[in-house]
């Protein structure tokens, strides 16, 4: 049987739809180097796949398979309902996932070439209203908080919020780091239960804001820097703990494995597991993810993951 928590995790960030195009050449062919100024090409593409994304709704996804109660505080347009079924039937709460009218979802347009160099156009939608979501609506209230890329505005809300209401918050500023200013990121790091990011993501935090990986301890109570094929290093308390990757089966597409993990170490920390512990379940989770393209492509029964999680580890 799968266990399922009585507690909630408010997953606050981005729903998307990735629209993936595959041209049958190379860009770099097709661009003048002395022309660059007044740039005008069109590739045409063999194929096109959509594919539901997003990081909020990626780590909820990933949460239910895991036996979490998950619930995606986000805004979408009027073109989400076939993906809210598709959440719900995983489990997924999307109540607080609010439909903003006359807008479309976020929506992110993906043109790789054969030499895997990638164009790729953002569309922000409906996801520019998500400050207008409250945590301070949810009910019952959540027992922890995950605040992943998202429009600004809301992640700053949504921190100063989990504060305010004394909800023990992961922050996961990810792709935003590049928007979000220093002072933002300080402010998002300061109390949280734990930061997390890949390393290139934590170098650039501690770029933007002075504090170096070492020291972003001083700012929250755990610090998880994910290293993809090489595991993950987890710094609590002054203890340093590495943590092992999980081999995936094969790897089809590394799109989401981030957000697996998440889900893993959510679940731990709702759960209080050792690092030990939450640390190789995230990791197995990922694994999962990165043999299917899609971030939503893969699924297990709890049997299944628990078999595989005994002859990983």
């Amino acid at each position: 049987m799968r266990y399922v928590s009585a507690m909630t995790i408010a997953c606050s960030g981005s729903v998307a739809f990735d629209h993936i195009m595959t041209f049958p050449g190379h860009f770099q062919d097709h661009i003048l180097p002395d022309k660059v100024h007044i740039l005008n090409v069109s590739f045409l593409v063999d194929s096109l796949t959509k594919r539901r994304g997003g990081t909020a709704a990626n780590i909820a996804y990933n949460l239910a398979l895991l036996g979490e109660k998950a619930q995606v505080v986000a805004t979408v347009g009027e073109d989400f309902e076939e993906y809210r079924g598709w959440l719900e039937r995983a489990g997924v709460d999307t109540k607080a996932t609010r439909v903003v009218p006359g807008d479309f979802t976020a929506s992110g347009f993906i043109t790789t070439d054969l030499s895997d160099n990638q164009i790729t156009g953002f569309y922000i939608g409906a996801m520019r209203a998500a400050a207008t979501v409250s945590l301070k609506e949810l009910a019952p209230r959540p027992a922890l908080v995950c605040v992943s890329p998202n429009d600004p505005a809301a992640m700053d809300l949504h921190v100063n919020e989990a504060r305010a209401l004394g909800i023990p918050w992961v922050y996961d500023p990810g792709q935003q780091i590049v928007r979000l200013e220093g002072e933002q990121l300080v402010n998002g790091m300061r109390g949280a239960r734990c930061v997390v990011g890949n390393d290139y993501e934590i170098a650039m935090i501690a770029s933007k804001t002075g504090y170096s990986e070492d020291r972003l301890g001083e700012l929250a109570a755990m610090v998880v820097v994910t290293k993809g094929e090489h595991g993950s290093v987890v710094h609590e308390r002054g203890r340093t703990t590495n943590v092992p990757a999980a081999k995936p089966k094969r790897v089809l597409d590394p799109t989401g494995a981030g957000d697996a993990y998440r889900a893993g170490l959510l679940r731990g920390l709702l759960r209080g597991e050792s690092v030990e512990t939450w640390g190789r379940v995230a990791a197995l989770s990922a694994a999962y993810a990165v043999e299917q393209r899609g971030t939503q492509e893969h699924a297990h029964t709890p049997p299944e993951f628990n078999a595989r999680m005994k002859a990983a580890f």
